[in-house]
């Protein structure tokens, strides 16, 4: 089925999650059946506007939260532009103005395997390394904008990805959409 925004509307959806949950799989479905950018700005993409490599910018952001802070300030003034799907760690935190905030969840062992499925590796080191990359996640947010990403409890929609293909998520999504009026089905 296909959908349209109506006229004179800007819809802008925000959707969270940890890593391994489905954020960009689900997030690139929605952009492509609304028709609407997906926005995911990200330290490679700062690279590419500063001229500084991928590997200088994560090597300053250790130090230098003028990174973090310039990566999540761009991704709102992108998603202010026009009707959008923001996916990152922190859209439904950051994106104030969104009409529907979506946090996506998957346990621990969901999120490693797809992981390991996505990037191979050792699934025993993937988990471990997911959960070290949690934890500074959660602390930095908190540091650095004193938000507790594990309290995700005001989101419109919380979807366990473990229970639904992404095909199916982007589905919830746009039933909900249009439940608000937010789109219409067209053709």
């Amino acid at each position: 089925m296909n959908y349209a925004i109506p006229a004179g509307k800007k819809v802008r959806i925000a959707i969270s999650g940890k890593s391994g949950c489905g954020n960009t799989t689900v997030c690139t479905l929605l952009s492509e059946k609304l028709g609407v950018p997906m926005i995911n700005f990200t330290f490679r993409s700062l690279a590419a506007e500063t001229g500084l490599s991928l590997a200088e910018i994560i090597e300053r952001a250790k130090t230098d939260d003028g990174f973090d802070r310039a990566v999540d300030t761009r991704q709102i003034e992108l998603a202010m532009r026009d009707s959008c799907v923001l996916g990152s760690r922190l859209a439904v935190w950051m994106l104030k103005a969104a009409d529907l905030k979506v946090y996506l969840i998957a346990d621990d062992e969901v999120r490693a395997a797809r992981i390991f499925k996505r990037e191979g590796g050792d699934i025993e080191q993937i988990k471990a390394f997911t959960r070290m990359r949690d934890g500074e996640d959660t602390g930095r947010y908190k540091r650095l904008y004193g938000i507790d990403n594990n309290d995700y409890g005001f989101c419109d929609m919380k979807i366990d990805t473990a229970n639904h293909d992404p095909e199916r998520i982007a589905d919830l999504i746009l039933t909900e959409l249009c439940r608000r009026e937010l789109i219409v089905p067209r053709g």
